[in-house]
């Protein structure tokens, strides 16, 4: 084994590309969808119990940490439905070479933020 080897544990200091950078912020995108869905869950049982819970939860659902909250998830959501889309396309063989993998993450960070900005739009 060649001990020679440049080695670079500092991961600070790498430089992903950019298709890596969009890979990663599905994966994140798909982890906050996971915790989300215990905030909608709660949310949909309080606003089921009674019709007095349900004005209690659409009156805090006026608030703007939930507004927050609820454009954070929907921006989650659209990002990783975009990049979903993507990564069906690849499978069915469309922008499988280097050169596509960067232009579909250019389209995908594009477009998961024109649904960020559109999710945003019309929940404020």
């Amino acid at each position: 084994m060649n001990s020679n080897r440049p080695k670079n544990l500092d991961l600070t200091t790498i430089e992903l590309p950019l298709p890596a950078k969009a890979s990663i912020l599905h994966r994140i995108s798909g982890l906050a969808l996971f915790f989300a869905v215990a905030f909608m869950l709660v949310a949909l049982n309080a606003s089921l119990e009674s019709a007095e819970s349900f004005a209690e939860m659409k009156a805090t659902f006026d608030s703007g940490l939930a507004k927050l909250i609820i454009w954070l998830i929907l921006s989650a959501l659209g990002y990783h439905l975009v990049a979903g889309v993507k990564h069906l396309l690849m499978d069915a063989g469309i922008g499988e070479s280097k050169e596509g993998g960067k232009i579909g993450a250019i389209i995908t960070l594009v477009g998961g933020a024109i649904v960020i900005a559109l999710a945003g739009v019309w929940v404020w």
